[in-house]
């Protein structure tokens, strides 16, 4: 007697993330953990269908988003096989307690195309970030930034107008806005940050060359000057195979006891 065959695996149709999708995120996964290796068969459109409970419709479009991934290749007649995953750039590193000496050297190994520059009311969440009247004049600015050619982060930066009109006809392309913003004697004195997860929506994802629902790792960033005034807000989307976060750390005794202190300011790292 055959043995029962298992259940589908189940998917999440309750998180707004297409279903298509989430098997791209299981089958990567299983690459990335060496489940499935260069050259390996990868399960066909009909066993897909079946171990994800989707329809062949759905299988289909998994399997050809990998291929346009460049994670597998399709071949009639010889089915779909894992392709070698091709490294990322070299590591570039930074610490948050040298922020603008991190920023500069960002500046110098990254590559940046401005998107949209423009002076537009502040929406509600804005102002209250910048701590402005709503429908005050803001200048934003969307850039994306490249790492070894290859599309590493999409960046929305938002300032107060006077301090936008500073640093007018400079080139947001080559000089990293909050070095720009120093350089026009903006006071820069300390930054609150937050990393979190989020998902691209279609623009992001088209000036990312990701797949939309594809998922980023998020970094909002506010700025203060000297006297308190926020001067900067900035929201980062980052690829996530070309970023991680990274903390040092060493183990202590404490008066709560052992545990663990970090050993060195927290580390940015961009792969």
């Amino acid at each position: 007697m055959s043995p029962p065959e298992a259940p589908p695996m189940p998917l999440d149709t309750a998180s707004g993330l297409p279903l298509y999708r989430q098997i791209v995120v299981i089958l990567t996964n299983r690459m990335n953990a060496g489940t499935l290796r260069p050259g390996d068969p990868v399960p066909g459109e009909a066993a897909v269908s079946a171990e994800f409970g989707v329809s062949r419709i759905t299988a289909r479009r998994a399997l050809n988003e990998l291929a346009a991934m460049g994670r597998v290749v399709r071949e009639r007649g010889r089915g779909t096989r894992v392709l070698p995953f091709e490294r990322p750039p070299a590591a570039m590193t930074a610490s948050l307690d040298g922020l603008l000496e991190n920023v500069g050297h960002m500046g110098r190994t990254t590559t940046v195309k401005v998107l949209d520059f423009s002076y537009l009311p502040a929406t509600a969440e804005v102002a209250e970030v910048l701590e402005l009247q709503e429908g005050s004049t803001v200048q934003r600015a969307v850039r994306v930034r490249a790492l070894g050619g290859a599309p590493m982060s999409y960046l929305v930066t938002v300032v107060p107008e006077d301090i936008g009109h500073r640093i007018e006809g400079k080139d947001l392309s080559q000089i990293p806005l909050l070095l720009l913003l120093e350089e026009a004697g903006v006071p820069v004195a300390a930054a609150t940050q937050t990393i979190s997860a989020t998902i691209a929506d279609a623009e992001v994802a088209r000036a990312l060359s990701v797949t939309a629902g594809s998922p980023l790792i998020e970094v909002n960033r506010l700025v203060r000057d000297t006297a308190g005034r926020p001067v900067e807000m900035i929201r980062v989307l980052y690829r996530p195979e070309m970023y991680r976060f990274e903390i040092s750390m060493r183990r202590v005794t404490a008066e709560a006891g052992r545990t663990w202190q970090s050993d060195a300011p927290d580390r940015l790292r961009s792969l």
